[in-house]
């Protein structure tokens, strides 16, 4: 996917990384019929059968929302993934041929759910095209403001989230690196590509710890609304991310648990 304009640093380091995953997600399935292609086309979607999602092996797609050029496809995008989502109307067209490998939609989504790895690249792919597209917009539509959504950037040492705060969105560092700190104890790490802040959105209670730039860092920001209707879509990316809470929750348990045998000098068993 590439965005009509010119691109900030942080969207071209997020755009290569993305470029990556769907040839990542769809290692070792099989395609459900042979490469093909397709000729100048003004709607693919009347050429393209509805049950099947599409890698890009060559050419370029350009992308229409509601009848504005707005952002392309190019070699190893994924193809066909907006089918059944509640998004403006976006209508793909080529001015070239274009080459396309066919996958099974419903082989595609069991193979992304079969694996953990998978479910988080798959979480990781789709949340970074929307913040990108809603970073996209706000450029266009307010220069002049950066508004609480898209990218952010922090100093080391500067307050990702605060403990305590309303949750409103849900973040991924782009680069960098975070620590969750809770009342004054860190309690974990927060590593690149991962995605935090959703916990306290699911159960729509306060924010459970603060997060800190260790270093530098650029943030991806979901607003809540965007992530929850997402997670609706595909609920096995909310079963995915919930699981990763659950690991994460446990580590921070351990962690809290050390440090009060620390404190209290004394020994600890399980």
């Amino acid at each position: 996917m590439y965005l009509l304009g010119e691109q900030p640093a942080y969207a071209d380091k997020l755009i290569n990384r993305l470029q990556a995953i769907p040839r990542q997600l769809l290692d070792d399935l099989v395609p459900c019929d042979a490469p093909f292609e397709v000729k100048q086309c003004d709607d693919l979607s009347n050429a393209l059968p509805s049950n099947q999602l599409f890698i890009i092996d060559s050419g370029l797609v350009h992308a229409h929302v509601e009848s504005h050029p707005f952002f392309y496809l190019q070699e190893g995008d994924l193809l066909g993934l907006r089918q059944g989502l509640d998004l403006p109307e976006c209508r793909y067209s080529s001015e070239e041929t274009i080459r396309l490998i066919p996958y099974a939609r419903r082989d595609v989504f069991q193979h992304i759910a079969s694996v953990h790895e998978r479910q988080e690249l798959f979480t990781l792919y789709l949340l970074g095209h929307s913040a990108l597209a809603a970073d996209a917009l706000a450029r266009l539509k307010q220069p002049e403001i950066r508004p609480s959504t898209g990218f952010q950037s922090f100093a080391a040492g500067e307050e990702l989230i605060h403990q305590g705060d309303i949750a409103e969105h849900v973040f991924i560092i782009i680069e960098g690196h975070a620590e969750a700190w809770v009342n004054g104890e860190k309690v974990g790490d927060v590593e690149k590509d991962e995605i935090f802040g959703a916990m306290a959105v699911f159960t729509e209670e306060r924010r459970n710890a603060t997060v800190i730039a260790s270093e530098p860092c650029t943030v991806m920001v979901i607003p809540k609304d965007q992530f929850l209707s997402l997670m609706h879509s595909n609920p096995r990316i909310a079963h995915s991310l919930i699981e990763s809470m659950a690991r994460r929750i446990d580590l921070m348990n351990q962690e809290i648990t050390s440090l009060r045998c620390k404190l209290k000098a004394e020994p600890c068993t399980d």
